[in-house]
């Protein structure tokens, strides 16, 4: 087993037993759609082609619960090969659990977070500023607002109040206006699954993982199932100007989703999610661990909610979309020097974890060296064609 990565069991969630777990990993003929069942991964790809054709089916989980195929072989072995240290391509790997599915992804939606890209903004990407304005910021808006319900009068009636002291700011519209940030992280097919490398710029000085729980919708709007994601975030770039938005957020590996799909049945749903505490933990060749957790509880909107602005008569999306849900993760603990407060360093093992999702685990390395991408649209499609699959 790789030094960086866990086994095989402990990336799977608590009650692996009953949790119906999708996913997606490659194999000598192209990437197959796979349904954990006892620690093997059956092929399902004869049924469904593609990951989103079994998350448009009317009900995925009994879809997927009757499917049948072929063993690719067990759990374990796919997850010791995907290692890129020691991979080997001719076997089988775990991929991104998601295909053709837009990856969106909504911002601003835990107070603490939102706080935070306020400072960044204010500090236009300088680190060393943070510290002060974060005292300000804070000090001038006084009291929790982790309860202000937005686009609420009383939200309203702050926002006058910012305003009048010289402090609103675009995140504070969408943390506590009526209208949620939602924005398109990655490219169809370009997400990394877990046990893959992360992707940071080079540039960046100052950045993070963002742990989250990302949301599976059907084209009907419907949320089907539930996965996890690391939304990178190079907080240099977005801070020193909002419109850098798509540098900062799009880049070769810097969207992580998985390890599987748990789809909704009679043991998960909705709730869960609602209630659902995601841990980090990093860990650093210099030494240096850091650990966290974001409790789904603190939410500022509902999951539902954010759906529903994402896609609508306003918009849709025939193939369906995952939805990052946010994070309240914001590191302002010192790693390098006083003042300046966390950022990555290569070779950092970042591990997002929740006990209904399992563990998302990748490793930092810059977005220029990790593995390009290079399987789009065009290639799946001649692929399940050449395969009979379509």
């Amino acid at each position: 087993m790789s030094s960086w990565l866990p086994a095989a069991a402990d990336v799977l969630p608590a009650d692996a037993e009953r949790a119906l777990l999708v996913g997606r990993v490659h194999t000598p003929d192209g990437p197959s759609v796979v349904v954990l069942r006892g620690g093997e991964l059956v092929d399902i790809t004869a049924a469904f082609p593609t990951m989103s054709a079994l998350t448009e089916h009317a009900d995925p989980a009994s879809a997927a619960r009757a499917a049948d195929g072929p063993s690719l072989g067990s759990l374990e072995d796919a997850w010791r090969n995907t290692d890129p240290d020691t991979r080997d391509e001719r076997g089988i790997y775990l991929l991104s659990p998601i295909d053709l599915h837009v990856i969106k992804a909504s911002g601003v939606t835990f107070p603490v977070s939102m706080l935070e890209r306020v400072i960044e903004e204010r500090a236009r990407g300088e680190a060393s500023s943070a510290e002060g304005i974060r005292h300000t910021v804070q000090a001038a808006i006084g009291g929790d607002i982790a309860e202000l319900v937005p686009g609420s009068e009383a939200a309203m009636r702050l926002k006058d109040v910012l305003i009048d002291q010289g402090l609103w700011s675009q995140y504070l519209e969408v943390g506590i206006g009526p209208d949620a940030e939602i924005f398109s992280k990655a490219p169809v097919l370009s997400s990394v699954g877990s046990g893959h490398d992360i992707g940071v710029l080079a540039e960046s000085r100052w950045n993070n993982p963002e742990p989250e729980v990302v949301i599976v919708v059907a084209s009907t709007g419907r949320i089907v199932g539930a996965t996890l994601g690391n939304d990178v975030n190079l907080r240099d770039i977005e801070g020193r100007s909002a419109l850098l938005l798509g540098r900062a957020k799009d880049n070769n590996a810097s969207a992580a989703v998985g390890p599987f799909i748990r789809l909704f049945d009679d043991g998960f749903s909705l709730d869960d999610v609602r209630h659902e505490t995601v841990a980090l933990r990093v860990t650093g060749d210099d030494g240096f661990s850091m650990e966290a957790s974001s409790h789904m509880e603190q939410i500022s909107r509902d999951p539902a909610d954010l759906a529903a602005q994402a896609a609508g008569r306003h918009h849709q999306y025939p193939d369906g979309f995952v939805l990052y849900l946010g994070t309240m993760f914001a590191p302002t603990d010192d790693r390098d020097e006083p003042g300046r407060g966390f950022t990555h360093h290569v070779g950092d093992v970042v591990t997002i974890a929740s006990s209904k999702l399992g563990s998302l685990v990748g490793r930092v390395t810059h977005s220029e060296d990790a593995a390009p991408w290079t399987f789009g649209i065009r290639a799946l499609m001649a692929n399940l064609a050449g395969r009979g699959l379509l």
